[in-house]
């Protein structure tokens, strides 16, 4: 993707997050993930860790506003976040140079409902969005896009 390519693209959220995927192993993720409100990348290992950091800057903001409650094992429901006042230090512009050496994902979450999200997913690479509907899908989403990179680069290798 060029450069100009990429320009055309935009965050569009305030909870906008890029994902930049260095390392994919057959089903286990690493790299970075950026947002508008930090200007270093938190680094993660494994969907976990990509999902927790999200959903502390969705908390921070109150955005998008969550459905339900957290529960316990117990079935205690709480709400133990507090809006924070974030100031934005990357545009998006900024954000949108991030790369992953495998595949760049800018994931706007647009509603925490059922206590999952639902949003829109595009890989830059491709220039290709799709909706999800959950937090489940959207990792098979990227799975099935990471799959389909590993075996194009599988067979150049090859041929």
């Amino acid at each position: 993707m060029t450069e100009n390519q990429r320009n055309q693209h935009y965050i569009g959220a305030p909870n906008g997050i890029v994902l930049c995927i260095d390392r994919y192993d057959g089903g286990t993720i690493e790299g970075s993930l950026y947002h508008g409100y930090r200007k270093e990348g938190i680094y993660f290992r494994g969907y976990e860790k990509v999902i927790k950091a999200a959903e502390e800057l969705f908390n921070a903001l109150g955005f998008p506003f969550m459905g339900t409650d957290d529960r316990d094992i117990y079935g205690k429901t709480y709400s133990y976040y507090r809006k924070e006042r974030m100031a934005r230090v990357l545009s998006d512009n900024e954000l949108l140079k991030k790369q992953g050496d495998i595949g760049t994902f800018v994931i706007r979450v647009q509603h925490r409902q059922h206590s999952s999200w639902q949003g829109k997913v595009t890989y830059l690479e491709e220039d290709r969005s799709v909706y999800f509907r959950s937090a489940l899908e959207l990792i098979k989403i990227i799975d099935a896009t990471l799959d389909g990179v590993e075996k194009e680069n599988n067979t150049d290798s090859c041929g």
